[in-house]
Parts: structure tokens; sequence; C-alpha cells
């Protein structure tokens, strides 16, 4: 299964807190970016300046709504944010934080699912909280335009072989347009069913015929219990 580690870019441009805002301007202008991650000498992600930050800034405070009863209640976090980004000098002062990341070995699904509920275009993405890539809706997006032999091998090779342990050799996998098509046979019917389920999730397969048959109908199958007997003598 594809995992963020096949799409994202690397390496990533970064600037630190302490960054003047003109010279993360210049460097999203001159790299052809639209944000870029903030990070510590360690390499953790501190935060995220985007183009979103400059066109506030550039709007001014003029153009920022503020709740009733700002002066009584404060103001809104989101607004209090627009508020320090417009009288920003660094990022540091500009940046949204804590910047929302991902783990290189989940799946481009988690990424899409994340980008999409906390609407960000953008995912920096960390290994043991160091900053390793960075993935963007355009990097999901290229990750549905596969040709259908590489659509194949990674239903060979990632979904049967190395996730299901199953042997490649026993299926039959074509793939035209994005349509898979997979038979062969399997002891259990809840693998079968985990087969079919498990292509479903391949990026760039948008249909799934399975005719994976099946020797034993597994469904209502429960251990065996045991009466008050615990492995190697624990309680």
């Amino acid at each position: 299964m594809m995992t963020i580690a096949d799409v994202m870019t690397r390496p990533v441009f970064t600037v630190q807190r302490e960054t003047p805002l003109k010279d993360v301007a210049r460097m999203l202008i001159d790299n052809g970016v639209s944000g870029v991650p903030v990070v510590d000498a360690q390499g953790a992600v501190l935060g995220v300046v985007s183009e979103a930050d400059f066109l506030l800034k550039e709007q001014g405070a003029g153009e920022i709504r503020h709740r009733r009863l700002a002066r009584l209640l404060g103001e809104r976090p989101e607004t209090q944010h627009q508020l320090d980004v417009i009288g920003a000098r660094t990022a540091g002062e500009a940046m949204t934080s804590p910047a929302v990341t991902i783990e290189v070995s989940r799946s481009i699904r988690e990424a899409a699912a994340v980008m999409t509920g906390r609407r960000v275009n953008r995912l920096p993405v960390t290994d043991k909280g160091r900053l390793v890539g960075i993935v963007t809706r355009a990097d999901l997006v290229r990750a549905y335009v596969r040709s259908d032999q590489d659509l194949v091998a990674t239903i060979k090779d990632d979904v049967l072989h190395r996730i299901l342990w199953l042997d490649p050799a026993g299926f039959e996998v074509t793939v035209g347009n994005g349509e898979a098509s997979i038979t062969g046979h399997v002891e259990r019917r809840s693998t079968a069913e985990i087969v079919e389920e498990t292509v479903r999730m391949v990026p760039g397969i948008v249909a799934v015929k399975a005719n994976v048959r099946w020797s034993t109908d597994d469904r209502d199958v429960k251990p065996a219990e045991r009466d008050a007997v615990f492995p190697f003598g624990l309680r």
C-alpha cells in the first residue's frame, strides 16, 4: 500500500523562527512553493507560514472581523492569530502553530483525511518527531494518475504479498482504466473479503471486480474457550 513516503517531496525548504518575513516571501517565490515549515535546530516542526499569511498581511487589520463584545470577552483564537500575522516581522510571529503534521509511515488515504478534516493544503511529514518531507494535495492527486501496469504491480507486490502474505502467483490480476479485476482462491471466506477491501483502497483504483473463491466459511467461527487456562501460567 502506498504510504506518504512514496509521494512526499524531499528535501523540504524550511525557515527558522527568527527568519524575516521578507526572506520567507522570497523563498516562496523563488522556489514556487505555497508554504514552508518553521523548524527548530533539531528539525522539529514548530509551525507553517503560507501564502495565505502574506495575503492577510496585505489586507490589513481593517478587513478582520471581530466578535461582538471582543473588548470584554477577548478575540476568538483564529481572529487573534490573524492580528498577530498582520503585525508579524518574522516567521515565528506569523506561523500557524502548532503545525498539523503526519508520520511518514501513514497511508496517503490518511493524509487525505487529515487535509480534508483540518482544511489544510499541505502536511509536514515527520519521522520520530523530525521533519523529513512535505506532502501537498497535488501530491495526493498525482498518486491517482498511475499506469495500469503500476497498479497491477502494487496489488501483487504490496497488497497480496506484503500486506496479506498471500502468493501472488495464485491470483490473476488485471487493471484497465483504474478498474481492477482479481480472481483466485484462498482458504477462508474472511480472507477473500479482505482481499477485495484492500485492493479497493489502493490509490488509483476506482472500481474492483473480485472473484476470489474460498473453501471455509469462517464468519461464525469463534475461538475455542478454555476454562481458566492461561498461557505460560499467567493469570
